[in-house]
């Protein structure tokens, strides 16, 4: 028997191809990938890390398992919630390998919260983030304008809520309205409402509405998450046009309403609140003007009454001009009498003096003193001529006021007053009875007249001969 070497190789008896490490790695990749090539997975983000590349890497873990999990940047960015570490998500893709570690790893195409819960804790923790910066604050609220020219309504071109607005518009004030067009619902909802808004912000001039609307119909609170974004918040709160929100039905809420200046529970609700009722504020305007008219006639009335109270207490012309025509009598009797008597006072004196003097010296002085007369004749008369003129003006003046106030101004226009026999004046007709005799002043002359017995008798008012009802003075 021949002895075998101890470096002798060995050849094992068997039928297995030979592999190499790289063959057999990606003879896993094909088969996991084929047979996983979709799944959904519910667990809990553990490590997560976005990558300067825009990628995502997380843990994808329970409590007996975990897994690592890949999303490519263009699906990251369609993500309609900030991942974090511990809150528990669905994602949904296909299983491959990683060659290079010898790992498996689940390639997400899709990321979403676990259930209504998580979307609530997240929603919780935003809205906490926005308040604490004072985006929520009440002194932030712009006022509503009361009747906006231009409305700006920022919703899906398609749906009802654009149709609701537009005819609570219509049957309440009907407004131009501008609607930019957007998506409410997806993953590309919340930019473009975003953009909206800014848009509407950044029109100038006629364009420029006056006051803007962001209406959705009702949903769930997936379907209504865009209105949860930040992104939105952030638009809403910094928009400076007045800003209603209304989304969804009257118990939805969402963090738009909170920054948003005015909250409405439908979008027929944010019409209604946008513009007034016409029809109530022409109503409105019309008893307005009823009370304004009202209180002129009445403002009239009263002053009229008054101006007829006060001229009744007015003194008559003769009373008011007997005073003055006293004064200026007495005054030109009394400067009359001092002229004759400062002129025989000197008179006396110059004869007293000329019979002292010579006839010569006489005659001069005589001669110079009625030179000295007659200058100083000269010099008064001017001024007694002023002072008369003076008395005559203010006296004339005096009698222009009487005249105005007289009566027979009032009978120049074509009026009559009615006196008795004993000269008292006749009031009213009640005070007259049938056969008295009355005197009728006009203007130009005075008139007798007897009261008609049958003046009383009751006639249809308005009907007969002009004049109503008034009876016959003759």
């Amino acid at each position: 028997m021949k002895q075998m070497s101890e470096t002798a190789p060995v050849t094992a008896n068997t039928n297995l191809p030979e592999l190499s490490v790289s063959e057999l790695a990606q003879a896993v990749k094909r088969t996991v990938e084929r047979d996983f090539d979709r799944v959904r997975v519910r667990g809990e983000l553990g490590r997560v890390m976005i990558a300067k590349s825009g990628h995502l890497y997380v843990d994808l873990k329970d409590e007996n398992a975990s897994i690592a999990t890949v999303m490519w940047k263009a699906n990251v960015a369609a993500l309609t919630f900030k991942p974090e570490e511990g809150l528990e998500i669905v994602a949904e893709g296909r299983l491959s390998t990683y060659p290079g570690r010898s790992q498996y790893q689940l390639i997400a195409e899709r990321m979403s919260p676990a259930g209504v819960g998580a979307l609530l804790a997240q929603l919780e923790k935003l809205k906490a983030k926005l308040a604490a910066e004072g985006l929520f604050a009440a002194e932030r609220k712009k006022r509503i304008p009361f009747l906006p020219r231009t409305i700006g309504v920022v919703t899906s071109p398609t749906g009802a809520v654009i149709r609701d607005i537009l005819h609570r518009l219509g049957e309440r004030f009907p407004r131009r309205v501008l609607l930019w067009p957007v998506l409410v619902q997806g993953p590309e909802a919340a930019g473009q409402v975003a953009r909206a808004i800014k848009g509407f912000n950044a029109l100038q001039d006629d364009l420029r509405p006056d006051v803007l609307i962001v209406a959705r119909g009702g949903g769930s609170i997936e379907d209504l998450w865009a209105f949860n974004e930040e992104v939105v918040v952030r638009a809403a709160a910094a928009s400076d046009i007045p800003l209603i929100s209304a989304v969804g039905h009257e118990t939805d809420t969402t963090l738009i309403d909170y920054a948003s200046d005015l909250r409405a529970p439908t979008p027929t609700g944010a019409a209604e609140k946008a513009v007034p009722v016409r029809a109530e504020l022409i109503e409105r305007v019309e008893v307005l003007e009823g009370r304004l008219k009202g209180g002129l006639v009445r403002g009239l009335e009263k002053r009229r009454a008054e101006v007829r109270a006060a001229s009744g207490r007015l003194p008559r012309l003769e009373t008011l001009f007997q005073i003055p025509q006293q004064r200026f009598d007495r005054a030109a009797e009394r400067l009359n009498a001092a002229l004759i008597a400062n002129t025989r006072m000197a008179q006396s004196k110059l004869d007293r003096i000329a019979a002292r003097l010579r006839p010569q010296a006489l005659s001069q002085d005589i001669m110079r003193r009625r030179d000295l007369l007659s200058r100083a004749a000269a010099r008064l008369r001017p001024a007694m001529t002023r002072t008369l003129d003076a008395h005559r003006k203010h006296l004339d003046a005096a009698g222009r006021v009487l005249e105005s106030l007289s009566h027979k101004s009032v009978l120049a226009r074509g009026f009559v007053m009615v006196s008795r026999e004993d000269g008292s004046v006749v009031r009213a007709a009640k005070d007259l009875n049938a056969g008295d005799a009355i005197d009728l002043t006009f203007a130009d002359d005075v008139r007798k007249a007897v009261i008609d017995p049958a003046a009383g008798a009751a006639r249809p008012k308005g009907k007969g001969r002009p004049g109503g009802d008034q009876g016959s003075l003759f």
